[in-house]
């Protein structure tokens, strides 16, 4: 098994900024797309930005322009750079591969809470 071990969040301000990392425990995940999801209250999970093992990034139109992803394959670690936040983007925020593989874990999640 894969683990994803999250760090960064918290609460910021609207109009701040956060970075998430997502650290894998093994390095079969420099083959494979990453992602970044996010869970608010009452809603279903979203992907909200991917990332290739090549670097090609993909956003959600709700992230595109605000966030950017990236990744570091010698570390094996995934990055999620969120500026202008607004409170609308207040959620749990989880790593994952893309697609699903059984052998990796969901990260286990980082809360990111965005005042007004």
């Amino acid at each position: 098994q894969v683990q994803l071990v999250q760090s960064g969040g918290g609460l910021v301000q609207r109009g701040g900024s956060l970075r998430l990392s997502c650290a894998a425990s093994g390095s079969i995940v420099s083959l494979l797309t990453m992602a970044w999801y996010r869970q608010a209250p009452g809603k279903q999970r979203e992907l909200v930005a991917s990332i290739t093992s090549g670097g090609s990034t993909d956003y959600a139109d709700s992230a595109k322009g605000r966030f950017t992803i990236s990744r570091d394959n010698a570390k094996n670690t995934a990055y999620l750079q969120m500026d202008n936040l607004q409170p609308e983007d207040t959620a749990i925020y989880y790593c994952n591969v893309l697609p699903e593989r059984t052998y990796v874990q969901w990260g286990q999640g980082t809360q990111v809470t965005v005042s007004s």
